[in-house]
């Protein structure tokens, strides 16, 4: 379902632009863009919620969960380390060794010295991981099938195509946010209003 609002700008006093590129205003105006990143926040919260759900199911928080179906899906023959992990996920390493102690803790991966570099190591996950995986996808498939039913295949190419993008876009920004703080009357001009 999709919702248009239109207000009459005679109501309205005007509100500065929150954008400025010209291909994300229409019409001069900044309104659809606002109301693109309401969607995304509100898909944003509902796909964390549905990670944590799927995770609990199998008793782990959510970004245990992703942390598992990442290492299940990289760790091959040989194993993978937490660096390649973490850039997977775009997460710090040292948030995704805690993780990943704690899956150890729980019987859902091993953790292994590397043999050929004794400072790091190698993850699999346990039999018992890949078991309730398994178990798992009686509720993920049909789940990940509601959640993405509104894309094409199409679409999808597209979406695949353009969120890395998105979060290389999303680190400038924060740096960017960042910077601008720095300036003493940054905050206390945004803090104002």
């Amino acid at each position: 379902m999709v919702r248009q609002t239109k207000r009459d700008p005679g109501h309205q006093p005007a509100r500065p632009l929150t954008v400025s590129r010209p291909s994300l205003l229409r019409d001069g105006s900044d309104e659809a863009f606002r109301a693109m990143i309401h969607d995304m926040l509100g898909f944003a919260a509902r796909i964390q919620e549905v990670r944590a759900r799927l995770g609990a199911l199998i008793s782990l928080s959510g970004s245990q969960y992703t942390i598992l179906v990442a290492l299940a899906q990289f760790q091959g023959k040989e194993g993978v380390g937490v660096n390649t992990i973490a850039g997977h996920l775009h997460l710090s390493g040292a948030f995704v060794t805690i993780e990943v102690n704690k899956l150890v803790a729980a019987g859902f991966v091993k953790k292994e010295t590397n043999p050929a570099d004794r400072r790091r190591v190698v993850l699999t996950v346990t039999p018992y991981a890949e078991k309730q995986l398994a178990l798992l996808t009686r509720v993920q498939r049909p789940a990940n099938d509601a959640l993405f039913e509104a894309l094409s295949a199409e679409d999808f190419d597209v979406l695949r195509r353009i969120l890395p993008e998105l979060v290389v876009c999303a680190d400038r920004s924060l740096r960017l946010i960042d910077f601008m703080a720095q300036d003493s009357g940054a905050q206390g001009e945004a803090g104002s209003s």
